[in-house]
């Protein structure tokens, strides 16, 4: 990069900025230089000349440029909210003339839309400020018109000036459909652009026959199994290169659990020390800690230290590409736990459509989770991970009711430490065009989890009372010393934070779970955080008043008050139905929500959340109850979204909390008896229903009101439908959500009411509920009765029901053959059978409702 002149007169564009510059990926040392004396000559200060991001002087810095967020200081630098930017922010301020907001040239891999500009040309109002929105919030720019800045052009058509004029012209731009964004925004990773590109996107075709194939990944290089069988080679080792920089003055610690033989241990202390590096065994002197199990005292020490701590698969990298990279960016290139991941035990998962290092990894990735993973798909498949759902195992997985789902699935719960919900929709969205193998491998190791689930102060306070030497440092000394029993009290970073809960007994590799009590110190006492009351994890016992971290709490405050309302704007738009390119709303439409407007929050997760996650306190008034609410058939409601905000949060505001989620529901209003998704469902949780003048009443008087005065009476529909709702009530407390346990009910792919209408009301009722599609080869998964069940109930289970209409027909020759080859009595049946059964909380005869 040139130097520019500058006017002496005009004030210095980075004269209040101090940079530090970090060599890598994207920014080789000669630009560095180039970039430092730029920015020098336009009044900015170079705090430090060393370019390799260790040990930054981070309480002098203003700026960190890197082109990548791998440098070993990153976390530190995010701890201390200091910027990490890419070096075209410089070219963007001096061309603005003005500092240009760090946040679009972000180094963070989160921001998947970094170094994207958009420009939108013929998208109706509502879908572009929602993609504008999800843009700005994910770290790419939006230009109202077309610039040489420009990437990406948004379009439905080339009809537009806009797509004629570049097509006419040749700009190097891709014009996209909206499609591609929302996308995106789904996954939460930046998918490739080819298949929506404008004037011929594939993803409308529709001659779609053919599987997509995946683009090329480099993200696995390296990191595709946590426990190599081969060490580099020895030309890889003994390069011409000279000595690995990687290692200089570092040392490195092999861990006992390797399980390396004499001559490899050898092989790589000797090329470690030739480095100007030095092996040690003692890990409080280490820099590095090698092993494989995420346990010992040493693994917690040096991990509460924030040193490096890596697997072998980890090292073998660093000696092959000769430059640091941290051991949490490639979830194989940490150590694994011996037990696996509490949940995954027992599930048999295969995988489909994933190819080469892609499909070695998520295999690992399974094995390393605690899973079975099977090369083969069967009937007791519990999941498949698949990159798209155009095969032939996605097809008989619906048949035979095994959760389909994509990777992000399996990463994510791997490096959350926590198994995740397959409801969520990021992890059952597959773009129609697209090979999710092209973004394996993306995800990192959340430090955040390791920290809570796998070492504690606590640990490392125990250790330093048994040994009486001196707490060992820090590699980085922006970050404090472990405590030890004498400085309990000390503030602490982030790093070392205290944690809520603990429990001191656990097994080798095992998680811990917190136990709800807090401590302060050891002369302290034990308290219970007051209910009602969210308390961060992250949040020490005692917080220093000092001049300097009010400092930092202003430059936070500053730095969230650029970027709060992109992702408010971008958080309401991602939870719209449809997404963002199925219709918008404009910014005067009166049911929209405004990006300033602030919500209450409880402790409860239907609840709202306000801006600044501050909560509300509730009306003054008597201590209560809070009650969770589900409504159904509320007519005022209907069409008149404002009201129905302004009036859930009078509701909440005296302690009923309305829900969409049947399961947590403790009461149910309706106007009568209903046969909606929402009531039916309800009915096997056994709530109290109250008719929705409970609601009004509760509105009008501004009060909570006793739900039992308002019971719901319907003698007129309890006779229609043949059941009594207090009778159903009471058999569905008996039940406990096993009206239909252990029968495996089928029911058409199209039905009235839809397949996941019924799903949800078999599965709400403890059944399994699966698609037919008269697949060749299905077999009814098999259950043995308990030796107590009675011939009665024997009998009952020996049934297999399949969901049907009239014009099915076609289908029930062969589910009467599946069912008979499974030596099951086959009943066809219409959805009212299903709907009387749940409505009464008992299996009725099939009577009438049994198709012939």
């Amino acid at each position: 990069m040139a130097p520019m002149e500058v006017d002496e007169a005009a004030p210095a564009l980075f004269a209040q900025c101090r940079f530090a510059l970090v060599c890598g990926d994207g920014l080789d040392d000669d630009a560095a230089k180039k970039l430092a004396s730029t920015l020098k000559l336009h009044g900015g200060e170079i705090v430090t000349d060393q370019y390799d991001g260790e040990n930054l002087p981070l309480e002098e810095l203003t700026h960190i440029i890197c082109a990548t967020c791998d440098f070993p200081s990153y976390d530190a630098a995010s701890d201390a909210l200091i910027p990490v930017i890419k070096p075209h922010w410089v070219d963007a301020s001096l061309a603005k003339s003005k500092l240009a907001n760090p946040r679009q040239y972000s180094s963070d891999p989160r921001l998947i839309m970094s170094n994207v500009v958009i420009c939108c040309a013929d998208l109706p109002e509502g879908d572009k400020d929602a993609i504008i929105g999800g843009v700005l919030a994910m770290g790419g720019l939006h230009s109202a018109k077309v610039s040489s800045m420009v990437t990406h052009i948004v379009a439905l058509t080339m009809d537009s000036e806009i797509c004629r004029s570049i097509a006419m012209r040749k700009l190097n731009m891709k014009i996209v459909l909206p499609h591609w964004f929302d996308d995106c925004l789904k996954l939460g990773r930046r998918i490739d652009e080819n298949p929506y590109l404008l004037p011929d996107p594939e993803i409308l075709r529709h001659s779609n026959a053919i599987a997509p194939r995946a683009a090329e990944n480099g993200h696995l290089t390296g990191a595709i199994d946590p426990d190599p069988s081969h060490a580099p080679s020895s030309t890889t080792i003994r390069s011409p290169r000279g000595p690995l920089q990687v290692f200089a003055r570092k040392k490195v610690m092999l861990s006992q659990d390797l399980g390396i033989g004499s001559h490899l241990k050898d092989v790589l202390k000797d090329l470690i020390e030739e480095s100007s590096g030095h092996v040690t065994e003692d890990s409080r002197k280490a820099d590095m800690f090698i092993c494989k199990y995420r346990e010992g005292p040493d693994y917690r020490l040096t991990s509460q230290a924030g040193k490096d701590v890596g697997n072998l698969a980890w090292l073998y990298y660093l000696i092959t590409n000769n430059s640091w990279t941290s051991p949490m960016r490639r979830l194989l290139h940490y150590p694994i736990a011996r037990n696996g991941l509490p949940g995954f035990q027992g599930l048999r998962i295969s995988l489909s459509n994933y190819s080469g290092e892609a499909r070695l990894y998520l295999e690992n990735l399974i094995t390393a989770a605690g899973a079975e993973c099977t090369k083969t798909l069967k009937q007791d498949n519990t999941h498949l991970i698949t990159a798209h759902i155009m095969s032939e195992k996605c097809a008989a997985a619906k048949d035979w009711g095994v959760h389909i789902i994509n990777h992000l699935w399996l990463e994510e719960s791997y490096s959350k430490w926590k198994l995740q919900s397959i409801t969520n929709s990021r992890y059952t969205h597959f773009p129609r065009r697209t090979n999710l193998g092209e973004v394996v491998g993306q995800t990192k190791i959340d430090r955040h989890a390791l920290e809570h689930y796998f070492f504690h102060t606590e640990d490392t306070e125990m250790e330093d009372a048994k040994d009486q030497s001196q707490p060992m440092q820090r590699k980085d000394p922006n970050m404090a010393p472990i405590p030890t029993s004498s400085s309990v009290n000390t503030p602490r970073t982030p790093h070392v934070r205290q944690k809520a809960a603990r429990n001191s007994a656990h097994a080798a590799g095992t998680p811990r779970h917190s136990t709800g009590v807090e401590r302060k110190s050891e002369a302290g006492k034990m308290r219970t955080p007051a209910a009602g009351r969210i308390v961060s994890d992250g949040k020490e016992n005692q917080t220093p008043s000092t001049t300097s971290s009010r400092k930092a709490k202003d430059a936070a405050a500053a730095r969230l008050h650029d970027i709060v309302s992109d992702i408010t704007l971008y958080e309401k738009e991602k939870k719209r139905v449809g997404g963002v390119v199925y219709g918008g709303r404009r910014k005067n439409d009166p049911d929209r929500v405004g990006a300033d407007r602030k919500r209450s929050i409880t402790e409860d997760p239907d609840s709202d959340a306000t801006e600044g996650g501050e909560s509300k306190r509730l009306r003054t008034g008597t201590a209560r109850s809070t009650i969770h609410l589900l409504v159904s058939g509320y007519k005022k409601w209907v069409s008149h979204p404002k009201l129905e905000d302004a009036n859930k949060k009078q509701l909440r505001d005296l302690g009923i909390i309305v829900t969409q989620d049947p399961s947590r529901a403790s009461h149910l209003a309706a106007p009568s008896i209903l046969r909606t998704h929402k009531f039916i469902s309800a009915m096997a949780y056994a709530p109290t229903i109250v008719s929705t003048d409970f609601i009004d009443q509760c509105l009008e008087e501004n009060e909570f009101l006793p739900p039992e005065d308002f019971p719901l009476q319907d003698k007129a529909n309890e006779k229609r439908f043949q059941i009594s709702l207090a009778e159903s009530l009471k058999r569905a407390k008996e039940n406990h959500n096993k009206l239909f346990e252990g029968r495996t009910i089928y029911c058409v792919e199209i039905i009235n009411g839809g397949f996941d209408t019924y799903k949800s009301i078999i599965e709400a009722n403890g059944g399994q509920c699966n698609m037919y599609r008269g697949r060749p080869g299905t077999m009814v998964p098999s259950r043995r009765a308990d030796s107590e069940t009675s011939t009665a109930e024997e009998a009952t289970q020996a049934e297999v029901f399949l969901i049907s209409g009239q014009d099915q027909e076609r289908l029930w020759s062969r589910f009467r053959h599946m069912a008979e080859r499974s030596r099951k009595i086959p009943r066809i049946v219409r959805s009212e059978w299903l709907i009387e059964s749940a409505m009464a909380q008992k299996i009725l005869p099939v009577g009438p409702h049994e198709l012939r």
